[in-house]
């Protein structure tokens, strides 16, 4: 299976601009799964709820509507994060579209430093999604930026059967990268980090988007300012041993009747 991530620096506030441009690199991929950075088609440093409301939209909208001929004439399953309007709450939301034109939802469940004055915790738990590519079934977790320094997500999206788990990011801390290559080893699944690059707002972003495999070997790693389509092939087979010796396992030698917080 062929997976990756787009890396590019979005317009802030030119949807139009950013999915033509995003458009135009995926209409030169075919056959592989691709993940693009957390609402990486509106910009993320918003000043004010009003300026979310005025590029947020619903699941199934006009971002749906314009990638899904994309997919489907390319074969490319495509994570991609965007400002979910559902009534009259505001999501930082990822959506896995697939080459059939079906669509699944995560909403960030962990809201970084000023997201929480926009938007609304995720109430869809980590699901996980059965992915069928070329003939294969491959189970997908999906998390957003933020989620990477909670471990209980990673755990779970691993207990519910995940191989691949994609991660749209806007990171602006240096160490999210490494961190990845903790998780992947903890769980033992391959991870794709999708961060942007550029500055917004006299904000930072770090790129460096990556692809970590099942024990942590970095299989793609960029720089901070390049923009483009990366992938690599990758068995999502590997990722249903969990082994670290002969006589350990990740997840059956876990010791649950010991994990409980006693109350005194």
């Amino acid at each position: 299976m062929r997976i990756g991530f787009l890396q590019y620096n979005p317009v802030f506030g030119d949807k139009k601009g950013n999915l033509e441009r995003v458009g135009e690199m995926l209409s030169r991929e075919k056959n592989a799964f691709i993940v693009l950075p957390e609402l990486c088609f509106t910009g993320y440093v918003f000043q004010d709820k009003k300026e979310v409301e005025t590029v947020a939209e619903e699941m199934v909208g006009p971002t749906v509507g314009y990638l899904t001929p994309i997919v489907r004439d390319n074969n490319l399953f495509l994570v991609f994060g965007l400002a979910e309007k559902m009534g009259e709450k505001l999501y930082n939301s990822s959506c896995l579209l697939s080459p059939m034109g079906e669509t699944r939802i995560y909403r960030k469940a962990h809201l970084f430093d000023r997201e929480k004055l926009f938007f609304t915790p995720g109430d869809t738990g980590f699901p996980v999604f059965d992915v069928e590519f070329d003939g294969s079934r491959v189970k997908v977790g999906l998390l957003i930026c933020f989620d990477w320094i909670f471990p209980e997500p990673w755990r779970i999206l691993t207990l519910k059967g995940a191989q691949i788990i994609a991660h749209p990011a806007n990171l602006v801390f240096q160490y999210c990268q490494d961190a990845m290559v903790t998780r992947a080893i903890e769980n033992r699944v391959f991870i794709i980090t999708a961060n942007r690059a550029g500055e917004e707002r006299r904000v930072e972003f770090t790129g460096r988007s990556q692809v970590v495999g099942t024990k942590g070997n970095i299989l793609i790693r960029v720089g901070e300012r390049v923009e483009g389509i990366w992938t690599v092939e990758c068995d999502p087979g590997e990722a249903k041993n969990k082994m670290v010796t002969e006589k350990n396992d990740v997840l059956s030698d876990r010791r649950e009747d010991l994990y409980a917080i006693e109350e005194k």
